[in-house]
């Protein structure tokens, strides 16, 4: 018992206090609020990406129907000026393309119209199905001596702007030569 008493006499100061040993209620709660800063910041970095995530995603799919109409043109290239086709323009459904039942036997200009059918059909199902979803296709044909036809395909969105509780008017544009 003795020895017990010497070690603490050593361990203690002269005035009587021990040295301390671990952290303060102080030195803890500076630690907890610098972690809590940087968890802070993490979550705002994983919001950021979503964000960016989201927006990509509808450029991609923009990106993908324009290539999907161009594609259309160049395998119906007879009828190239009959693919323009204004916002409000959507197309007819000649059914030239049906999976489900037997397809109709179309001409060139049908199918060119039944192919701006289901390609605005298939954009409300690719971007936001909103009223500022529109496509444009303008076809400009060759002015002598050029032989190659001038298309532009615009597409243009609406999507959802987090920090202003709003929208934000999206909008990707193709010119091609055919």
């Amino acid at each position: 018992m003795n020895e017990r008493i010497t070690q603490q006499r050593v361990l203690c100061q002269p005035v009587g206090r021990c040295n301390q040993a671990g952290f303060s209620l102080i030195e803890a709660l500076v630690a907890f609020l610098i972690l809590s800063i940087g968890m802070l910041g993490i979550a705002s970095l994983q919001t950021m990406s979503l964000k960016a995530g989201h927006t990509a995603t509808l450029r991609m799919a923009a990106v993908m129907k324009t290539d999907e109409i161009l594609e259309s043109m160049r395998a119906n290239p007879s009828a190239v000026l009959s693919y323009a086709a204004g916002t409000a323009d959507s197309g007819a459904d000649n059914g030239c393309s049906q999976t489900t039942v037997i397809a109709v036997v179309c001409s060139p200009v049908q199918l060119a119209a039944d192919d701006i059918f289901r390609w605005k059909r298939s954009l409300t199902d690719a971007l936001p199905n909103n009223a500022s979803t529109t496509a444009s296709v303008v076809v400009t044909p060759p002015v002598p001596p050029e032989t190659m036809t001038n298309i532009v395909v615009t597409i243009n969105w609406s999507e959802r702007d987090v920090d202003n509780g709003g929208a934000t008017n999206m909008n990707y544009s193709v010119t091609a030569q055919m």
